[in-house]
């Protein structure tokens, strides 16, 4: 997309009132820094689909490379991804990590996204 295919205004003019207000309610620098660093583990379809699955059962590592075709190796890197992200946690369950996810907001987002794309 060329620069003059973006719709632009005609006439500078700024709404003082309006950028006031905005940027009253603009959350931290930080805290957009964290929401845009939030949004970046929901790129890559692997965490999606490990997610999908945590939807459903509370699932070990073993399982869910099974369930994904994938190595149990490549499972627990996305995995620890999306433990930092405090997406997913994890439990022993004797020689077993069971891992679900972490709250009802990762299944709210994971929604609400699907609602977006099908729109």
């Amino acid at each position: 997309m060329a620069i003059n295919d973006v719709e632009h205004c005609d006439l500078t003019e700024v709404h003082a009132e309006r950028v006031q207000l905005v940027r009253e309610h603009m959350p931290a620098e930080d805290e957009l820094y964290d929401l845009a660093e939030l949004f970046k583990v929901f790129g890559d379809s692997t965490r999606i689909r490990i997610l999908f699955a945590l939807f459903e059962e509370e699932i070990c590592v073993c399982d869910l490379a099974e369930l994904l075709n994938m190595t149990q190796s490549a499972i627990s890197h996305q995995l620890r991804i999306l433990k930092n992200a405090k997406l997913v946690k994890s439990r022993r369950d004797g020689k077993q990590i069971m891992y679900s996810l972490a709250d009802d907001h990762v299944n709210t987002i994971i929604n609400q996204g699907l609602e977006h794309i099908e729109e």
